[in-house]
């Protein structure tokens, strides 16, 4: 099925909504009929954001459909209709009926998965419809509903400056893309210039603000999560997702789910049932653990320096233990930014390529990056033999598979 969609255009990444327009027009424009639509775009949370969102709102009795990208383990894995999600005999014959619509015309893959996902969604009733961009914002391929219920634009950071721009502001204007006319944004945490933008963007579309450090605010205290609107204090637990970050995605998710009138139930919910694979998962069965009974096995596709400081800070809660990792990174992504955080946390480094995938970095350039800011580093074959070098010298471990979503997908795959 991905090696049919490739083969229909040759890049994978083009920014412009033209094909969007025609293959929609031919297939219904299913996107006119979803149900209420809550769009996210920014670098780093936007998936996490989206699960507490669906928890919180699943919690409060709703149903919603959602689309992420990209996907871990399974292609399917980026369109839940209704809350389940949807099957590849399904997404076949769906995919099918907009190739046939298309009649031979150029498109990307995530494009006509795009025009697939708004089908189903259009075919099954649900409450809700929650939307995560793919790229950016303004020409994703999402961006074509026009009156979207509420907005969200989680931390921008730098990521993707070969399509988006090099500074924060040019990439924090391609999310805030999103941002429709009187529709309600809710903005998370933000650099100054990033947020600037942002409001400026928000102005010129007379779209009410709900910002981070300004309309509400959440932060830990005594091992709960305060959360603090106009509508007053939510004692609540901690987020379920590991990390100190997720504390603002949560206050957005929360922030969200007030705005559209729900209430503590919705919020508990958000913090307490929202599960995300990847980012900072806990490995607890498969042939990982059963080849590392002693170690503590972790996975994290961040990939950019702000996922990195965010791996830092969550590794700093937990209880001190030698810390060994396992990275493979894309030849795309700022490497040795990246590694410049985790220098401070990781006792060694094991540099592996990203299986199947052709714009893996090379194990050796990894390996070569990780040097460069201080961390011991060898090259693998491959993370099982990683693992089993790191547990033949410390079987009781933590070992973090960790740099790339792509690497983490091929690991929950090989460990299922």
């Amino acid at each position: 099925m991905l090696e049919r969609m490739m083969r229909l255009h040759p890049k994978v990444i083009d920014l412009t909504l033209d094909r969007m327009g025609r293959c929609l027009e031919a297939v219904g424009q299913p996107h006119q009929t979803l149900p209420p639509v809550i769009h996210l775009a920014g670098t780093n949370g936007k998936g996490s954001t989206q699960a507490m969102i669906r928890a919180g709102l699943e919690a409060a009795g709703q149903s919603a459909h959602a689309y992420t990208s990209p996907h871990l383990a399974r292609f399917h894995e980026r369109i839940r209709v209704a809350g389940k999600l949807i099957s590849e005999p399904d997404l076949t014959a769906l995919l099918d009926k907009v190739y046939e619509a298309n009649g031979g015309e150029t498109i990307t893959y995530f494009e006509i998965t795009t025009v697939a996902a708004f089908l189903a969604f259009a075919e099954t009733r649900a409450d809700w419809t929650l939307l995560e961009v793919g790229l950016g914002g303004r020409h994703d391929a999402t961006n074509v509903v026009d009156e979207p219920r509420l907005t969200v634009i989680t931390t921008v950071d730098l990521d993707h400056q070969q399509f988006l721009g090099e500074t924060i502001g040019d990439i924090a204007y391609q999310k805030a893309g999103i941002i429709k006319k009187g529709v309600p944004v809710v903005v998370g945490p933000q650099h100054d210039e990033g947020l600037e933008v942002i409001e400026a963007e928000a102005a010129k579309f007379h779209a009410p603000v709900i910002a981070h450090g300004q309309q509400w605010n959440a932060w830990e205290e005594r091992g709960r999560m305060v959360y603090q609107d106009e509508n007053g204090l939510l004692d609540l637990p901690l987020p379920n997702l590991r990390g100190p970050h997720q504390i603002g995605n949560a206050g957005m998710a929360i922030a969200a789910l007030r705005h559209l009138g729900f209430g503590e139930e919705a919020a508990i919910g958000a913090v307490t049932n929202a599960f995300w694979p990847a980012r900072m998962q806990r490995l607890k069965e498969g042939p990982l653990i059963d080849a590392a009974p002693e170690a503590e096995l972790w996975l994290d596709g961040g990939h950019n320096p702000a996922a990195a400081d965010a791996l830092v800070a969550t590794l700093a809660t937990m209880p001190k233990r030698p810390t060994h990792l396992i990275c493979g990174m894309l030849m795309t992504k700022d490497v040795t930014g990246y590694m410049a955080p985790i220098a401070e946390i990781a006792d060694s480094l094991h540099a592996v390529a990203i299986p199947g995938e052709a714009a893996t970095l090379p194990a050796e350039e990894t390996a070569k990056a990780a040097e460069s800011v201080g961390i011991s580093a060898t090259v693998a074959p491959s993370v099982a033999e990683a693992l089993a070098a790191i547990i033949a010298e410390e079987p009781q471990a933590r070992v973090l598979i960790c740099g790339s979503l792509y690497l983490a997908g091929a690991v929950l795959r090989e460990n299922a």
